[in-house]
């Protein structure tokens, strides 16, 4: 479905709920807007909460609309354009001749709930697909016309093609499966253990610092660090520094500026709380895995792929990138896309 539809009046006027920040229609058919809905969301574990779902729409009226969703660390702001200039995550898949052409589709992206760390209670992948369908029904959206997901964003997706099947017509899921692998969830409680005693210490900045350091080794591979950072340990005020060090510190500082520490554990639960059973997924599904990715298993993907049947369709990339293959093979993803965003007679 286009955004005309709903572009007409919702353009001119917002539902009571929904307050936008910014709103531009360009001469040339683009429009750009930001704002945010408030919505009452009955959680899978946490109950019924008031909730503030922030959200960015950009691109053409007339053109289908596709989600965009990323990692834990993603937000509503995918890529600088004419109304909001700034560096966006996902900045080099969107843009003129990529798959996610604002001149050529709508995109929609939000901000997770619980991401501005005032949400402190489990939250669900499924939770993020409920508040999306509300999202959905704010804006005028009948049905989308593809999900994009990459890491957290493609269980969301998965969530929200098992919960609402007819408010999607094809899922991208990225580096994303059907569950929290066992190895990738240790991984992410060790990293939580390492922001709670940060916070027993007095220490919540460094304690977060830290727990990213650890993921930032998890989403790479051992065969990107070789060719980094194989330089000889230094001894620095009597210690022993590794080459590696100045770019993970360099890593958890970055997230420290930007990240709520109760935001980090929330969303980080989310992850390892995520399982759906692969066969009721009733859309068409993309999966796209990466050989070398430590948190999401080539064999992982596989065994969602099979579960999917018919509906499922597999593409394998080898990148010394692992997990962040997505943030890095930007040409490679971006064929990807083209191909599986393709469809209804449509050029991609």
């Amino acid at each position: 479905m286009s955004f005309a539809t709903a572009a007409a009046s919702s353009l001119s006027s917002l539902p009571a709920s929904c307050t936008a920040d910014a709103v531009l229609l360009a001469q040339d058919g683009i429009t750009a807007r930001r704002g945010e809905i408030a919505l009452e969301l009955d959680m899978r574990h946490a109950g019924r909460h008031l909730i503030r779902l922030r959200y960015e729409l950009s691109g053409a009226v007339d053109a289908p609309v596709v989600f965009v969703a990323g990692g834990i660390s993603a937000h509503r702001h995918l890529a600088a354009s004419a109304t909001f200039a700034e560096k966006g995550w996902l900045n080099e898949l969107v843009g003129t001749g990529r798959a996610l052409d604002p001149a050529h589709r709508c995109l929609l992206a939000i901000d997770f709930i619980g991401a501005d760390g005032k949400l402190d209670a489990p939250i669900d992948t499924a939770d993020q697909a409920d508040a999306i369908v509300k999202l959905l029904d704010a804006l005028g959206i009948r049905q989308l016309h593809a999900f994009v997901g990459y890491s957290y964003g493609a269980l969301v997706g998965l969530q929200l093609a098992t919960r609402h099947p007819a408010r999607l017509a094809k899922l991208v899921a990225v580096s994303g499966a059907h569950r929290a692998h066992p190895y990738a969830a240790a991984w992410r409680a060790l990293q939580r253990r390492a922001v709670s005693l940060g916070q027993l210490q007095c220490a919540d900045a460094e304690g977060l610092s830290l727990a990213r350091q650890f993921a930032m080794l998890s989403y790479r591979t051992p065969e990107e660090f070789e060719e980094r950072f194989d330089a000889a340990a230094e001894i620095v005020h009597g210690r022993v520094r590794c080459a590696a060090e100045d770019y993970l510190d360099a890593a958890g500082a970055q997230y420290v500026a930007r990240t709520p520490v109760t935001a980090y554990l929330r969303l980080s639960e989310s992850i390892d709380l995520h399982r759906i059973d692969p066969a009721a997924v009733r859309v068409p599904t993309t999966v796209v895995a990466v050989e070398g990715d430590r948190l999401v298993p080539l064999s992982d993907s596989v065994a969602l792929v099979e579960g999917l049947g018919t509906r499922g369709n597999l593409r394998v990339l080898r990148s010394p990138y692992g997990h962040d293959a997505f943030l890095k093979e930007t040409d490679r993803i971006d064929a990807i896309l083209s191909t599986a965003l393709r469809g209804n007679g449509e050029n991609a």
